[in-house]
């Protein structure tokens, strides 16, 4: 039997055999979305409740959506900066120093223009931020449970995902998620590269303190690792302050790489921008990787983003004292059926939690769009340590969610337990 071999063509008793083109392993490898799933499966269903996808109910404001429209009417529609038009990125340089100003300023220098990148939203940052820091083989540290387009991005790169189960305790009474630093040292091996750190988190809302940071740093610097700062949260907290930051402890020569996105704060989902901050002396790669993507965002959209960080916090601080609203909606109705096992959240609009008798989270998020009409995303989306949970997002209408609980409590009752 003639052997074929995927490279190289063959000689067969027909005459020359062409070989078969193949889609690359690591496109095939991409792995599904278990949130896309069930969203996915409840679309389209009459009056269904979605809390299964990581944004706010609130349309993008009129001041933001003027500005683009404006862009649009001068005749912006060319080609633009591939690292981003200068006056946003002038706007984000204010913004950070406004918000992490202090004492990263006093460390390390005022925030400049050149280390921000505009990007297509917080997954394109992380496509730059993985391509600067890891090629296929390499590894890269996620504490889990965790977004799960980490572990996609990475699979696609070639690089190896290793994630770092947390840990689900309570202490003094209190449900709460607990980052093991011993437990990250020991998964570093030579082919380590970077370690992933997400907080405020999605999914589980377990935010650092100052001193988890540190110890991470400490442990990035001794190991020789990159770090990649998923900070998007960092301001959707619920005791007046922003969470603690990478910026607070920082020093020049530190190897850390920071995702951002208007997604969140501003109501931009569906604009698709954000910006990866990172050392100027990279700047002619970033710039390079942006050109080979996407060859940069549309300026219509980046004028939208300078509207938003120059005017938006009127509209930041109403949104956030909604979800803190949504948050106590949440997580007080579904605690009262003491069928619910979760942690407060810090941070982030998700309650993550468990229900007493539902190990199979996966099939539990599909009879919950069938038999509640609420879209729930399933634990088994993101990873070890998620598997017994669901995730639901609580930045929505307040009577909505009210709604939800509602109907969740009823099927818990009906289910038993």
């Amino acid at each position: 039997m003639l052997e074929r071999f995927p490279h190289a063509p063959t000689e067969g008793a027909q005459g020359p055999l062409v070989r078969k083109a193949e889609p690359s392993p690591e496109s095939l490898a991409a792995p599904e979305s278990g949130i896309v799933e069930v969203f996915q499966y409840g679309r389209g269903r009459q009056g269904l409740i979605p809390l299964y996808v990581g944004e706010s109910d609130c349309v993008t404001p009129p001041f933001i959506l003027d500005a683009a429209m404006q862009s649009l009417r001068d005749g912006e529609t060319f080609y633009t900066y591939q690292a981003g038009v200068p006056e946003l990125r002038a706007a984000i340089a204010a913004y950070m120093s406004r918000h992490y100003g202090q004492p990263y300023e006093q460390a390390v220098g005022p925030f400049s223009p050149e280390q921000f990148f505009v990007t297509i939203g917080g997954m394109h940052a992380l496509q730059i931020a993985l391509r600067l820091v890891a090629g296929s083989g390499d590894e890269v540290l996620i504490p889990t449970p965790a977004w799960p387009n980490f572990h996609g991005a990475l699979s696609v790169l070639g690089a190896k995902p290793v994630p770092v189960p947390m840990d689900f305790r309570s202490v003094n009474g209190k449900a709460c998620w607990h980052l093991d630093v011993d437990r990250i040292a020991a998964s570093i091996t030579p082919a380590t590269r970077c370690l992933i750190v997400n907080t405020p988190s999605n999914p589980t809302g377990w935010t650092a303190t100052i001193e988890d940071l540190q110890q991470l740093l400490e442990l990035a610097r001794r190991h020789g690792l990159w770090l990649l700062a998923d900070e998007i949260y960092g301001r959707l907290t619920f005791d007046d302050k922003r969470a603690p930051s990478f910026h607070d402890i920082m020093e020049k020569e530190d190897s850390i790489l920071f995702l951002q996105t208007f997604s969140k704060n501003w109501a931009m989902t569906g604009l698709r921008i954000g910006w990866l901050e990172a050392p100027r002396a990279l700047a002619p790669a970033v710039e390079n990787l942006i050109q080979y993507s996407t060859s940069g965002v549309a300026t219509p959209w980046q004028r939208a983003a300078t509207a938003a960080l120059e005017q938006g916090e009127p509209f930041f601080h109403s949104m956030l004292s909604r979800i803190g609203k949504g948050r106590a909606i949440l997580h007080d109705g579904l605690y009262r059926t003491g069928r619910i096992h979760a942690a407060l959240p810090d941070g982030g609009f998700y309650l993550f939690c468990a229900v007493d008798g539902e190990p199979d989270t996966r099939r539990l998020a599909m009879r919950l769009v069938d038999e509640a009409n609420v879209g729930v995303a399933p634990g088994t989306a993101f990873g070890p340590g998620g598997e017994a949970f669901i995730r639901l997002c609580f930045a929505r209408e307040p009577d909505l969610l009210k709604e939800a609980v509602r109907r969740l409590c009823l099927w818990l009752a009906r289910e038993g337990g």
